[in-house]
């Protein structure tokens, strides 16, 4: 989904994201962009197995560069996260321990405070094919598990980091309801212009032959007045049906009496 305007201010910042052990850098660009989507800058890699820098990030990245760019390497999990003051672990499966186990948008309004107070955050996410090990887990505040389905309960690493990612952004705004863009306002047409348009239709129908046989044209008129009144039409609506009436007219119309005629 194409979307990305140079011209808007860059929105970087909130919880560090802490990649352990990754594997493939297709993978790490895709987490790039997820991250950037929603306005994450920081991200930390430990221990990446196919090393750093990585061409195949940067291009699945979509022009994430700066996350890319910004990017560090770290040898242990505990370097990686040294100067944060408050860490979520990510994980589907149920752990032996006394920690917090919090939704995720529990857990980005917590990031969402702390970060507002001044802490450094971050999320840990793990390997792609078992995740984060007990230790790895044990480093961490808190634990942070998705709503997913019980039997497929497995998130591609991106996808994780996705859906932390966007409940980052939602959790900074003042309505969650709100969108990029809206609608383009219309006027709601009025009676008259509904009758207008409804008496262009039926004639323009009848010159073709349209309400066969004629004794359940009045029926056939009530059905077409209910699939337009079925909600309040826009005078942008009716201009627009209105349009491709007048367009039809100026081909040949069906002689009532079963001949073939033209409007010229």
């Amino acid at each position: 989904m194409a979307g990305t305007n140079s011209e808007l201010p860059l929105i970087a910042e909130g919880p560090v994201i802490i990649l352990v052990n990754p594997q493939l850098g297709e993978n790490i660009g895709m987490v790039a962009r997820a991250m950037a989507n929603f306005g994450l800058a920081e991200l930390r890699l430990v221990d990446p197995r196919d090393g750093w820098p990585s061409d195949t990030a940067r291009a699945a990245a979509s022009k994430a560069d700066h996350v890319i760019d910004g990017a560090s390497v770290h040898d242990s999990l505990a370097d990686a996260i040294s100067d944060l003051n408050f860490v979520y672990a990510t994980t589907a499966r149920s752990r032996d321990g006394f920690k917090p186990v919090r939704g995720p948008s529990v857990a980005a309004r917590t990031l969402r405070t702390r970060h507002r107070g001044g802490e450094r955050t971050g999320i840990l996410f793990g390997r792609e094919r078992w995740g984060l090990n007990n230790e790895e887990v044990g480093m961490a505040d808190e634990i942070v598990t998705f709503p997913v389905n019980p039997a497929f309960a497995s998130l591609n690493i991106a996808q994780a980091v996705l859906l932390m990612s966007y409940e980052w952004m939602k959790s900074g705004m003042a309505d969650e309801s709100q969108t990029p863009f809206q609608a383009v306002e219309q006027t709601p047409a009025t009676k008259k212009d509904l009758f207008g348009f409804f008496g262009h239709l039926e004639e323009a129908l009848d010159a073709r032959g349209y309400f066969r046989p004629a004794d359940k044209k009045p029926r056939m008129i009530d059905n077409l007045r209910s699939v337009f009144t079925r909600r309040a039409m826009s005078m942008q609506e009716i201009h627009l049906l209105r349009g491709v009436i007048s367009s039809l007219d100026r081909y040949s119309r069906r002689n009532p009496r079963g001949g073939e005629g033209s409007d010229g």
